[in-house]
């Protein structure tokens, strides 16, 4: 089974895709799309839907996680937020891509075994399922990885 996580944004959307080897995990693909914050918003979103449509193409994942809509502190972070998720669920439509969504808890619980983990333990069980020591630079990408892990924990 082949997996894509996504933790939308549109300064940064983190994407990782990974498959089950045998009995355990591995990456594929991992990164971030970086878009301008001086651009129009129409051109950012372009950007974002672009790159995950690509990917999708060329991995053709049997599923897309991605993590359900938290509003915290700042609602006014949740509307970009809201429109990279809609285009990344756009790009999933359009390829015909099952979507799975999963609250912050749930990813945290299955990549852990704690839902109230905090970042750090987060980022290093990625690295110790996906054996990528020191890889992950960014939250977003580590975001989108631990969303991929779990939904295809989910799902096995």
């Amino acid at each position: 089974m082949l997996t894509m996580g996504i933790d939308p944004g549109t300064a940064r959307c983190g994407y990782g895709l990974i498959e089950v080897d045998g009995d355990r995990l591995k990456a594929l693909e991992f990164g971030s799309i970086e878009t301008n914050a001086k651009a129009r918003m129409q051109d950012r979103l372009e950007k974002i839907y672009d790159t995950v449509d690509v990917l999708m193409k060329k991995y053709q994942p049997d599923v897309m996680g991605v993590e359900k809509l938290f509003f915290g502190r700042n609602a006014t972070t949740a509307i970009p937020v809201g429109q990279a998720r809609g285009v990344v669920l756009l790009a999933a439509a359009k390829n015909r891509i099952e979507v799975a969504e999963l609250t912050p808890a749930e990813i945290k619980l299955s990549v852990t075994g704690y839902g109230g983990a905090d970042k750090r333990q987060v980022m290093f069980m990625i690295a110790k399922l996906l054996k990528l020591e020191g890889q992950i630079a960014l939250d977003d990408t580590a975001d989108a990885l631990a969303v991929a892990i779990a939904v295809t924990n989910a799902k096995r």
